[in-house]
């Protein structure tokens, strides 16, 4: 008689945050189950739709996209994608015929989720933030188990369907010792000088952005070596403020390849406050000013940054008080060092190991 090969839908992404850990728990699973099979469904347009083949899996597109709250009109078309986007992703289900379905956050998550639901089939939610959306909320009703990065979850979820995995992250981050020597000269800067590392997401944050365009005054007084990742859309404003900045201090890109070695030097990091990101910083230990992005639903990202606050593990500036607080304040906690010791013990106390692993595991038990 045949095995039965094990089949597992993946769905969800939009952003880095979704996507990265997603393929971390697809990769788990096979490394669990070398000969099962996985099947990824995502929002058409969106980055999963290429960071998903390039790792290495398949994927298959919903119409699906999110509200748009400036034009109510648009909404006509948006729903009507979203009910097409519901029969095929029943249709994709019942041809794949998956074992368990997971669900990572992002617009194709709710519609494949719904659909597995009501084909019987059991539903894994993985919460990457300590404020639940209105969609995962919606589906934890039907979800056999929640996966959450932050404790008090059972504000939102039923509390026997919560497992505290915390958020995969991405591997090759650890593979860099702290201050590595190739690390400072993969840059061109000095190890016998502070280092701080601005990172907005591959995207930017335009706030960030502003905040250092308006401190590069008072930067170019000090003798902190600065990293500063614009994103593609604040690149050339970046540069272009930039160039009254001659010292080799300051090093402007729209993108780090390797974040790696970025980390490695940073004695101070500069934030949004997405799950993924703050998830690396706790592994990493590393002291962070978050400035929450306003822009996000919910408004989950102060709420990501204030579970880091109350356990004094982080220090939050607010979207509105950025241009006139950042770099002063990062210049000054630069500059304390029991602060910094302090802010690295604390947030290492988060940090939650082997996350796709554990992940995998619940979905394994789910599948028996």
């Amino acid at each position: 008689m045949k095995t039965k090969v094990p089949k597992f839908i993946i769905s969800g992404g939009g952003t880095g945050g979704h996507i990265f850990p997603a393929i971390s728990i697809a990769n788990a699973l096979k490394k669990k189950i070398p000969e099962a099979e996985i099947l990824f469904v995502g929002a058409l347009g969106r980055m999963e739709m290429e960071r998903v083949p390039a790792a290495g899996y398949p994927i298959e597109g919903l119409p699906v996209s999110g509200l748009d709250r400036k034009n109510i009109l648009r909404n006509v078309k948006v729903l009507w994608n979203l009910l097409h986007s519901m029969v095929l992703a029943r249709r994709i289900i019942s041809r794949f015929k998956p074992d368990v379905v997971i669900g990572v956050g992002g617009y194709a998550s709710a519609p494949t989720l719904r659909a597995a639901s009501a084909l019987g089939i059991p539903t894994l939610i993985q919460e990457q933030n300590s404020y639940a959306g209105v969609t995962n909320k919606m589906l934890a009703k039907k979800a056999k188990k929640i996966c959450v990065a932050y404790d008090r979850m059972e504000r939102f979820f039923q509390k026997e369907k919560i497992v505290l995995t915390g958020n995969p992250v991405r591997q090759d981050l650890f593979s860099v010792a702290p201050k590595s020597p190739e690390a400072y000269e993969f840059f061109g800067l000095d190890p016998a000088k502070k280092t701080i590392l601005i990172v907005g997401g591959s995207l930017g944050a335009r706030t960030i952005n502003q905040s250092i365009i308006a401190g590069l005054k008072e930067l170019s007084k000090t003798e902190i070596q600065i990293i500063w990742q614009t994103g593609k859309f604040y690149i050339e404003n970046a540069r272009k403020a930039a160039e009254s900045f001659t010292s080799r201090n300051l090093l402007v890109t729209d993108f780090v390849s390797r974040m790696d070695f970025a980390y490695s030097i940073a004695d101070l990091v500069v934030s949004r406050a997405g799950a993924s990101s703050i998830s690396e910083l706790c592994l990493l230990a590393k002291p962070v000013i978050l400035v929450p992005s306003p822009n996000v639903a919910e408004d989950h990202q102060t709420q990501n940054a204030l579970a880091l606050v109350r356990k004094d593990a982080a220090v939050l500036i607010k979207d509105s008080d950025a241009i006139g607080q950042l770099v002063t304040k990062a210049i000054e906690m630069i500059n304390n060092k029991p602060e910094l010791t302090k802010l690295s013990k604390n947030i290492q106390k988060l940090a939650e190991k082997d996350s796709a692993d554990r992940i995998a595991s619940e979905v394994m038990r789910l599948m028996d």
